[in-house]
């Protein structure tokens, strides 16, 4: 069984560290409030650190899941960052959805002081977190890949190194720049059916089992229907998502009209006071969901 160590215990570390801890392997946890981190040691078990290098000292392998580019920032550097805790030849593995070049950055950094970077963000929401059911797309060296999988099967259905750091920060993009546009077709296809008189529940029935069919359609067109939106991953940060990916669209010049214009839509569906809603709240800007 491995040392590690997880930094940051939100929505979705919380669970994945947990995940880690059900499979033998000895946690030291940090948060930046406190209780949370206390909260999880006493449901799992293990040690709780005072910061991110301490955290970091005595494990092997170190993992982050925060909020964003400068949240990053600020656990993995400075005097009490984690790389200051870090021995070399550690292993960081980023599970941030953050900007390729903060990873490249950062990935930089942590090679000068002989640590090994794997950015690794997830795809598969709180529900996917909490069954061990993820998808990781990683960046970094092959090696280091290998030496981490198996740590990453405890919470993960799928894992795949995708090439060089930064590399799965930019399919993470393409996941988020797929999705949106799903989530965007099922509220229009849904608000469709029902100004056309349909049951569209049953609407849903049939066209899931043809062409129509994806995870958006089996997972959140009842919710959808029903007006349910508090379902893990919201609209503030799907916004942050799609920002990242824009503005990496437009770094090497690739034309995303679709994105950028259901990026809009969450930017109203977050003016009307929506941004803690699920994504699939995009429904909301088209009128009713009963139907």
């Amino acid at each position: 069984m491995r040392s590690l160590a997880f930094l940051c215990l939100g929505t979705m570390g919380h669970p994945m560290a947990g995940h880690l801890a059900r499979a033998g392997h000895r946690l030291t946890v940090w948060n930046r409030t406190r209780t949370r981190a206390d909260a999880w040691a006493a449901e799992f078990g293990g040690a709780v650190a005072a910061t991110p290098a301490e955290a970091a000292r005595a494990a092997d392998v170190v993992f982050c899941c925060t909020g964003d580019d400068d949240d990053l920032r600020a656990v993995v550097r400075g005097a009490h960052g984690a790389l200051a805790g870090m021995h070399s030849a550690g292993i960081f593995v980023d599970h941030t959805t953050v900007s390729a070049a903060v990873s490249i950055e950062l990935a930089s950094e942590a090679e000068r002081a002989g640590i090994r970077w794997l950015d690794a963000p997830i795809s598969g929401g709180q529900a996917g977190a909490q069954n061990g059911a993820l998808s990781i797309m990683l960046g970094g060296d092959e090696a280091a890949y290998r030496e981490v999988e198996p740590l990453l099967d405890c919470y993960a259905k799928k894992t795949l190194r995708i090439g060089p750091v930064g590399s799965g920060q930019r399919a993470k993009m393409v996941n988020q720049i797929c999705i949106a546009g799903l989530v965007q077709a099922l509220a229009e296809g849904l608000e469709f059916a029902r100004r056309a008189g349909l049951d569209a529940r049953r609407v849903v029935e049939v066209i899931s089992q043809g062409a129509a069919q994806s995870w958006q359609l089996d997972n959140r067109a009842a919710t959808m229907l029903d007006g349910r939106f508090d379902f893990g991953f919201a609209v503030d940060w799907m916004r942050k998502d799609l920002g990242i990916a824009l503005e990496e669209a437009r770094r090497i010049g690739a034309q995303l009209p679709v994105t950028e214009l259901v990026d809009s839509f969450y930017a109203e569906v977050q003016a009307a006071g929506g941004g803690r809603l699920d994504t699939s709240s995009l429904i909301t800007r088209l009128g009713s969901t009963s139907g």
